[in-house]
């Protein structure tokens, strides 16, 4: 697999997982990263790792944390992905996957409640790669973008069942 593909497929998910998230949520793509792979001395090997990301801008109360790393263990799960590692840290929880192809999927919930699912491969062969529109920090995307939660929900947001 090359940057590009790999790319691509991280999006794809990315994309299903948010979908998933039922009642919806309203998120802004993240940042990306590219790191070149190396040997232990420091050698390129002509691989680099691809991240891509969303931030989610609903305001996901603590009540409710549990109950959206489960669904998107879920649809992780109906997607052929297994290799789970999950914490279920009270305040911050993640949950951890990999597919059968390598992507791995992290979900975590930061110390201000700010809610970040990132998706990637370990050292894919180099290329050239492009950026769907809106990607921050890319050609065409937004210098600045928000990422602390803001929007509220009847649902998601709530304190009590």
């Amino acid at each position: 697999m090359d940057m590009q593909q790999a790319g691509q497929r991280a999006e794809e998910t990315l994309d299903g997982v948010m979908a998933a998230i039922q009642p919806p949520v309203k998120w802004v793509r993240g940042s990306t990263s590219e790191s070149p792979c190396s040997t232990g001395l420091n050698e390129p090997t002509g691989t680099t790792t691809v991240m891509r990301g969303r931030n989610i801008l609903t305001v996901v109360s603590a009540h409710r944390r549990s109950e959206l790393l489960a669904m998107v263990q879920r649809y992780l799960e109906s997607q052929g992905f297994g290799d789970f590692d999950i914490h279920h840290d009270e305040r911050m929880p993640q949950i951890r996957a990999t597919a059968a192809d390598g992507l791995t999927v992290i979900l975590g919930v930061g110390s201000i409640g700010n809610v970040i699912v990132d998706a990637g491969f370990g050292c894919v062969r180099d290329s050239e790669m492009t950026y769907p529109k809106g990607t921050p920090f890319r050609p065409g995307g937004p210098k600045k973008v928000e990422r602390i939660p803001h929007e509220h929900s009847a649902y998601w947001s709530a304190t009590a069942s």
